[in-house]
């Protein structure tokens, strides 16, 4: 088979859900929304090129990495829910953002955009166990290959324009577009942690 459609509907669909492209929008504006546009284009395609890098990362070789360092995915759960929790206190708190741009978009496209929040555990982990499923077919690594690149190219169109939604909403709704996602990204990380703590309790 030279081509897994099936497979490239299932690893598509699954890592938009579990990614969530227009979801991540909110907090991308939230902390890049008052910056030059050029810098919020740059930002979004750093941050959609580090997440492919990790998932595709993951992909090749994610089994033997966790294997070799002795970790599961309990444990990225973990370290994603604590990242991201640390993000959000700095949103909620309102943390001053007015760093040098060029450090400031470069952390930014890293993390929490890049991961955890793009490259999460969710993701992460729906990557290997497809990896599993293409039980060692070409034709199914293609698919799963094309369905990585369709859905950061998805995340990459989400990102770039979200400028539109800035003319409508201004500052102020910027504001509070970084409390709500504050808010949301602190639910989401209370519940890696809590599927963390799951996971390690079944896996003992």
């Amino acid at each position: 088979m030279l081509f897994d459609a099936r497979l490239f509907a299932e690893a598509t669909i699954t890592l938009v859900v579990i990614m969530d492209p227009p979801g991540t929008v909110p907090v991308f504006l939230s902390l890049v929304g008052r910056k030059p546009l050029a810098a919020r284009v740059r930002a979004a395609r750093q941050a959609v090129l580090v997440s492919l890098a990790v998932i595709s990362l993951f992909a090749v070789g994610g089994e033997a990495i966790l294997s070799y360092l002795g970790i599961g995915i309990p444990a990225v759960q973990g370290a994603g829910g604590l990242l991201l929790l640390l993000i959000a206190l700095d949103l909620l708190t309102g943390r001053d953002t007015t760093q040098p741009q060029e450090v400031d978009d470069v952390n930014v496209a890293l993390v929490p955009l890049g991961t955890p929040l793009l490259a999460g555990p969710g993701a992460i982990a729906a990557t290997i166990v497809f990896v599993r499923h293409a039980d060692g077919q070409v034709g199914s690594y293609l698919a799963l290959a094309l369905a990585i690149v369709a859905v950061h190219l998805i995340l990459w169109l989400c990102l770039r324009f979200s400028g539109l939604l800035i003319r409508v909403i201004k500052d102020s709704g910027i504001t509070l577009l970084a409390k709500i996602a504050g808010l949301l990204l602190a639910a989401i990380a209370v519940q890696l942690i809590a599927d963390s703590v799951l996971g390690f309790v079944s896996g003992a």
